[in-house]
């Protein structure tokens, strides 16, 4: 297990890139406690799995530096780094047994037997396929296909960082959230340095203690599920994560934000002077159906089991409102917005520029 330090990392795919356009990776400074669980997540197209593939060794930085535990391991090819990765078609040998695709990685580094059988035990029993370990690996179901290519990555002891690429696209939805738990229980269990790559939010979420969010080569917000959800620092972020995502709505701010000359009030100071884009920002969650506020037009109304999904054209713009309990309106009502104060945030240029009060 290590501690991952990415120090000024950017990456170009070209040969001679002049411009921040040219680089597939801006520039990252990151820094990964050892033991952590750690997800990137973003679109396709983003930078993660490039981000990930620098780690691991399959890819030399255009810039910058890579550190385990203060070591510097930019240059090292990856059997060199003592990584594990899992990735999103599981890596097996269909003709070995479960006992012998789980004891590959041990035997290959010349362990002995008593050594590689406690492993493969030991790991057997956390990821509950014990009573398998003498089938062949091909007559295997996707998911415990999947959870072998998790073990053979867990097997050894002197791993510095396991890292899962997409590991759960391939598996049925049903059979994901088993996946899912049991990777997070194996993290609490191993104690390893996990990263996670995927642009599944659920996954990330439920995954990670620190999630990493991309977009174009960049991190735009490093933090828990719950401040990611709470403070998206850029909008980006708060239409990503949340389903629905948070409302973006464009306004004018001369000392207070005002939605086509409506004041609206905010969570608290704005910093600076804005000089760019305003936008405002607020979680469905936070949005309320009254009497009083911002005039709307009802347009669409989902049940989706623990609460309705209430689309409105709110001067002009579409606002959804999350409502827990009570009778839900039906479309072409005329109502009223409000939104919950300090939830209602001030964007400049996409960046957050409120502060609570």
């Amino acid at each position: 297990m290590a501690k991952i330090t990415l120090s000024k990392l950017r990456h170009s795919y070209l040969p001679a890139p002049t411009s921040a356009s040219d680089y597939a990776l801006k520039e990252i400074d990151l820094d990964w406690s050892d033991g952590g669980a750690y997800a990137l997540l973003g679109p396709s197209g983003c930078g993660k799995s490039t981000l990930l593939n620098i780690i691991s060794g399959l890819l030399v930085p255009s810039e910058g530096q890579i550190l385990f535990d203060g070591q510097d391991v930019t240059k090292l090819p990856p059997d060199q780094r003592n990584i594990a990765q899992v990735f999103q078609f599981p890596v097996i040998y269909d003709t070995m047994t479960v006992y012998d695709n789980l004891a590959f990685p041990l035997r290959n580094r010349g362990r002995d037997e008593a050594t590689v059988e406690k492993r493969v035990m030991a790991i057997a029993e956390m990821l509950e396929v014990t009573e398998m370990l003498d089938q062949k690996a091909a007559g295997l179901s996707p998911d415990n296909k999947q959870k072998i290519s998790m073990g053979r990555g867990l097997v050894r002891e002197d791993v510095n960082v396991v890292m899962f690429d997409e590991p759960l696209t391939v598996i049925d939805p049903h059979l994901k959230w088993k996946l899912r738990s049991k990777l997070k229980e194996l993290h609490q269990r191993v104690k390893a340095t996990m990263i996670y790559v995927t642009h599944d939010q659920t996954e990330a979420l439920t995954f990670a203690d620190q999630v990493v969010v991309m977009q174009l080569g960049e991190v735009v917000q490093i933090g828990t599920p719950v401040e990611l959800f709470e403070r998206p620092a850029h909008t980006f972020v708060g239409h990503f994560i949340g389903s629905p995502g948070m409302n973006i709505l464009p306004c004018t701010f001369e000392g207070e934000a005002k939605i086509d000359g409506q004041p609206v009030a905010l969570e608290g100071p704005v910093r600076g002077t804005p000089n760019g884009k305003t936008e405002i920002g607020i979680r469905p969650e936070f949005v309320s159906l009254s009497d009083s506020g911002l005039p709307a037009t009802v347009t669409k109304v989902s049940d989706i089991g623990r609460h309705t999904v209430v689309e409105c054209n709110c001067l002009g713009h579409k606002v959804n409102a999350v409502i827990e309990e009570g009778a839900a309106p039906h479309k072409g009502d005329e109502t009223h917005l409000a939104f919950r104060q300090d939830q209602t945030r001030l964007y400049v240029d996409g960046w957050l520029a409120t502060d609570p009060e």
